[in-house]
Protein backbone atom coordinates (compact mmCIF):
# COMPACT_ATOMS: atom_id res chain seq x y z
CA UNK A 1 0.00 0.00 0.00
CA UNK A 2 1.32 3.33 -0.49
CA UNK A 3 -0.35 5.90 1.47
CA UNK A 4 1.01 6.35 4.93
CA UNK A 5 -0.21 7.26 8.24
CA UNK A 6 0.43 11.22 8.17
CA UNK A 7 0.04 11.86 4.88
CA UNK A 8 -2.14 14.14 3.15
CA UNK A 9 -4.26 12.60 0.57
CA UNK A 10 -7.36 14.43 -1.83
CA UNK A 11 -10.54 12.16 -1.83
CA UNK A 12 -11.29 11.46 -5.55
CA UNK A 13 -14.47 9.74 -5.63
CA UNK A 14 -17.34 9.32 -3.58
CA UNK A 15 -19.51 11.71 -1.50
CA UNK A 16 -16.41 13.27 -0.32
CA UNK A 17 -14.99 13.92 -3.41
CA UNK A 18 -12.66 16.72 -3.03
CA UNK A 19 -11.93 17.23 0.58
CA UNK A 20 -8.12 16.77 2.08
CA UNK A 21 -7.53 15.37 4.83
CA UNK A 22 -4.82 13.82 6.93
CA UNK A 23 -4.46 9.90 7.27
CA UNK A 24 -5.32 9.01 10.56
CA UNK A 25 -4.82 5.46 10.41
CA UNK A 26 -3.41 2.92 7.64
CA UNK A 27 -5.18 -0.69 7.04
CA UNK A 28 -3.06 -2.38 4.53
CA UNK A 29 -4.39 -6.14 5.46
CA UNK A 30 -7.77 -4.56 4.03
CA UNK A 31 -6.53 -2.00 1.67
CA UNK A 32 -8.65 0.49 3.82
CA UNK A 33 -7.68 4.24 5.18
CA UNK A 34 -9.23 6.35 7.94
CA UNK A 35 -8.53 10.10 7.10
CA UNK A 36 -9.32 13.31 9.42
CA UNK A 37 -12.80 14.49 8.02
CA UNK A 38 -14.17 12.47 5.64
CA UNK A 39 -16.84 9.89 5.57
CA UNK A 40 -18.33 10.86 8.97
CA UNK A 41 -20.67 8.55 10.32
CA UNK A 42 -22.89 8.30 13.60
CA UNK A 43 -22.70 6.14 16.33
CA UNK A 44 -25.22 5.76 18.85
CA UNK A 45 -23.82 4.63 22.34
CA UNK A 46 -25.73 3.26 25.32
CA UNK A 47 -26.22 5.03 28.33
CA UNK A 48 -24.00 3.18 31.40
CA UNK A 49 -23.87 3.92 35.06
CA UNK A 50 -20.99 6.46 35.57
CA UNK A 51 -21.82 7.97 30.93
CA UNK A 52 -24.66 9.14 29.71
CA UNK A 53 -26.11 8.41 26.21
CA UNK A 54 -24.78 9.92 23.32
CA UNK A 55 -24.32 10.20 19.43
CA UNK A 56 -20.67 10.33 18.51
CA UNK A 57 -19.70 11.40 15.01
CA UNK A 58 -16.14 9.47 13.69
CA UNK A 59 -14.37 8.97 10.51
CA UNK A 60 -15.01 5.34 8.52
CA UNK A 61 -12.39 3.51 6.48
CA UNK A 62 -12.77 4.26 2.72
CA UNK A 63 -10.70 2.14 0.43
CA UNK A 64 -7.17 3.74 -0.77
CA UNK A 65 -8.08 3.19 -4.27
CA UNK A 66 -10.45 6.14 -3.38
CA UNK A 67 -7.81 8.34 -2.45
CA UNK A 68 -4.79 10.18 -4.35
CA UNK A 69 -1.87 11.73 -2.06
CA UNK A 70 -1.58 15.51 -1.88
CA UNK A 71 1.94 16.65 -3.39
CA UNK A 72 2.33 20.09 -0.88
CA UNK A 73 4.97 21.60 -3.62
CA UNK A 74 2.78 20.72 -6.78
CA UNK A 75 0.15 21.73 -4.99
CA UNK A 76 -1.56 19.29 -6.84
CA UNK A 77 -2.57 15.30 -6.44
CA UNK A 78 -0.21 13.23 -7.37
CA UNK A 79 0.33 9.31 -8.04
CA UNK A 80 3.72 7.58 -6.45
CA UNK A 81 6.87 6.04 -7.41
CA UNK A 82 9.47 4.31 -6.11
CA UNK A 83 13.52 5.01 -6.08
CA UNK A 84 16.38 2.87 -4.99
CA UNK A 85 19.04 5.41 -2.90
CA UNK A 86 21.61 4.06 -1.19
CA UNK A 87 19.82 0.26 -0.98
CA UNK A 88 17.27 2.23 0.93
CA UNK A 89 13.62 1.94 -1.07
CA UNK A 90 11.79 5.81 -1.42
CA UNK A 91 8.50 7.31 -2.15
CA UNK A 92 8.80 9.39 -5.11
CA UNK A 93 6.12 11.81 -6.41
CA UNK A 94 5.32 11.08 -10.30
CA UNK A 95 4.95 14.78 -10.77
CA UNK A 96 7.52 16.48 -9.72
CA UNK A 97 10.13 13.65 -8.76
CA UNK A 98 10.74 14.91 -5.00
CA UNK A 99 11.39 12.24 -2.80
CA UNK A 100 8.20 11.89 0.03
CA UNK A 101 10.51 10.02 2.68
Amino acid sequence: MQIKRDDTVLVITGKDKGKKGKVLKAMPKTDKVIVEGVNIQTKHQKQTRKAAAEIKHQEGPIHVSNVMLWDSKAKAPTRIGYKLENGQKKRVSKKTGHVLD
